[in-house]
């Protein structure tokens, strides 16, 4: 989704001028940890980008994970997008104080997503494990989950890597 107050949808530009992020070089890496490239920050890129990579190989490849630890890019086919298990954390819940047994729940994971049916299992500390009945393209770490039960929203956490 854009963002309104980015009008020229240069995200890197708005990140930098508001201090928010400067450069820092890294390594834009496959899944084996073979160097493809460099990067300015992983702040300027997202799960599933394709595009503006500044790398060339001889398939399209996406951005399949972001590591904040090693600075690193990770990059990968379409393929390695597709994932049916993730953890929320810091779950709220609106109809009860805390989840106690697992749970089956409509699950949305970003904005605009139109949702798909999982299993929400209780794993201590306010987390949940997500088991998806179907995979998803690109879960996203930071991104908030909702659960949902036909209309109404049993509440949501926030997407850990």
């Amino acid at each position: 989704m854009e963002i309104c107050f980015v009008p020229d949808n240069n995200y890197g530009g708005f990140l930098q001028a508001a201090n928010l992020v400067q450069k820092h070089r890294g390594e834009i890496t496959d899944l084996h940890g073979n160097v493809l490239g460099h990067h300015d920050g992983i702040e300027f890129y997202t799960i599933g980008q394709r595009k503006g990579l500044g790398i060339t190989t001889p398939k399209p490849v996406y951005v399949i994970e972001l590591d904040a630890e090693t600075n690193r890019v990770v990059v990968g086919d379409e393929s390695a997008l597709e994932r049916d298990e993730f953890t929320a954390t810091n779950c709220n819940w609106i109809p009860f104080d805390k989840l106690t047994e697992p749970v089956e729940a409509l699950t949305k994971i970003r904005y605009n997503h139109p949702g798909t049916p999982a299993t929400l299992t209780p794993t201590g500390n306010g987390s949940v494990k997500v088991k998806l009945h179907s995979a998803q393209r690109a879960i996203t770490p930071g991104q908030a989950a909702v659960f949902y039960q036909d209309d109404v929203v049993l509440g949501g956490g926030w997407i850990a890597r």
